[in-house]
């Protein structure tokens, strides 16, 4: 795939799109180096340590073990290069939709019958999986999701009769009780067409890969992928632009940091979306990350195994902090790290793989380490540290690649972003090689 830094310097044998083979797919082990590795698992010296043990990060409690997930089937996947202007695939006409109401009539609709009392939804199929609040988000898009999330914060949904959490996950044939709304009438006031062709073209400025089903797009640093307090321009506001003539629109499947860049995941169907959300939530997208963090871990590769925890639960953008294991709304995180380069003892290129999705993890972990990420106004916290100069102060963290299973085919897609402007500019001054072999493929899926 051009624009993705080949792999050099290591004979092991990688399975789809050039990740270390999962669990369970090598050779078989002994016994013996069964036992170790459950050992390392749970921060004991088995007399052997991986180089991913990182000895200052804080071991998380045992977990359940998860049945091993069957390998994804080699093929080969569609690439896409990391520069704007390599040639992309052809694009595929989506399929015609089924048929039913338009998103206008949707909207109507739903304003009616909210308008006259409570009523009772049934989870569909197609949206086994969701979050509760996506769901909601999803069956009314003219109520503003601040307020979707205040509704499920108060408790006033309930699923199969009882409370709901934010987080919850639906299953098909649920019943969700929505209380009495009072939502806006949509307006029937057109767009400014220029304003929609303009959104369409930036858009698809960003689109690293491409077909019927998803898109992968290279999310710029200080775009938010969503709207918030004061957010007026947003990925999610901008997708309204491809809505096709029959109400259908892309719908985020993850989302990024505002000021983190790179590859950001769309699905085109509702269908795409379900599956593609599936993959996230049982680990089997796999993502690397690119950061410029202060100092040089003097453990070169690593593993970060924390709980962490919302200073301000009710805040979605609060600090995360360090837990301990049982601690109200603590989740386990786990991230593997490697040292790619270095500049004198000042700076370091690391290379992140984020196991678990914990708001802000890689940040907090980083800083947890004692090397926070350079130009972090969250978590940067070194005290008498300069920046150096031509170094923006700007968030160096980049989601440098996603592998992930078709959410149609199965087979692998595989897309690598290049360097925002910023971390480009860093990387000249540093001397950097972004084609320079990345450690991280090798360390463990789980």
């Amino acid at each position: 795939m051009k624009g993705r830094p080949p792999h050099r310097g290591s004979g092991a044998k990688r399975g789809p799109g050039g990740f270390a083979p999962r669990a369970g797919t090598g050779p078989r082990t002994s016994a013996k180096e069964a036992a170790q590795r459950a050992a390392r698992n749970r921060g004991e010296d088995a007399g052997e340590r991986s180089p991913w043990d990182d000895g200052a990060a804080i071991e998380a409690a045992p977990r359940p073990k998860r049945p091993p997930r069957a390998a994804a089937p080699k093929a080969d996947a569609p690439r896409t290069g990391a520069k704007a202007a390599v040639a992309r695939a052809p694009r595929a006409e989506s399929p015609p939709p089924a048929a039913g109401p338009t998103r206008r009539e949707q909207r109507a609709a739903a304003s009616a019958t909210l308008a006259s009392g409570v009523q009772t939804l049934t989870v569909a199929p197609d949206e086994a999986g969701m979050r509760i609040d996506r769901f909601l988000g999803a069956r009314f898009p003219q109520l503003p999701f601040t307020r979707v999330q205040s509704i499920v914060r108060k408790g006033e949904l309930r699923v199969d009769g009882k409370r709901a959490k934010p987080n919850d996950r639906l299953e098909p044939g649920s019943s969700v009780r929505v209380p009495p709304l009072k939502l806006e009438q949509p307006t029937d006031r057109p767009r400014s067409a220029a304003k929609v062709v303009g959104d369409a073209e930036f858009l698809r400025s960003l689109i690293l890969y491409e077909d019927a089903d998803m898109m992968i797009l290279n999310k710029p640093f200080g775009l938010a992928v969503q709207g918030g307090s004061g957010t007026v321009r947003h990925v999610d506001g901008l997708l309204e632009a491809l809505t096709g003539p029959d109400g259908q629109r892309p719908r985020l499947v993850h989302r990024l940091d505002k000021d983190t860049a790179g590859c950001l995941i769309v699905a085109k169907t509702r269908l795409a979306a379900a599956t593609l959300a599936k993959s996230f939530r049982s680990r089997a997208a796999r993502k690397i990350y690119w950061a410029l963090v202060a100092g040089v871990p003097r453990t070169r590769q690593g593993r970060v195994s924390t709980y962490l925890v919302k200073d301000e639960p009710t805040d979605a953008d609060a600090r995360m902090r360090v837990a301990k294991h049982g601690d109200e709304g603590a989740s386990h995180a786990l991230t593997y790290y490697a040292t790619v380069d270095q500049a004198a003892q000042k700076l370091a290129w690391l290379s992140l793989k984020p196991v678990t999705g914990r708001t802000h993890q890689l940040r907090a972990h980083a800083a947890h380490i004692g090397h926070p990420i350079v130009g972090d106004p969250k978590y940067f916290d070194v005290e008498n540290w300069e920046l150096p100069g031509g170094i923006q102060n700007r968030l160096h963290l980049l989601a440098r690649r996603i592998v992930i299973p078709h959410p149609r085919t199965g087979q692998p897609v595989d897309v690598s972003a290049p360097l925002p402007p910023h971390m480009a500019q860093s990387w000249n001054l540093l001397g950097f090689d972004a084609a320079r072999y990345d450690p991280i493929v090798e360390a463990p899926e789980a």
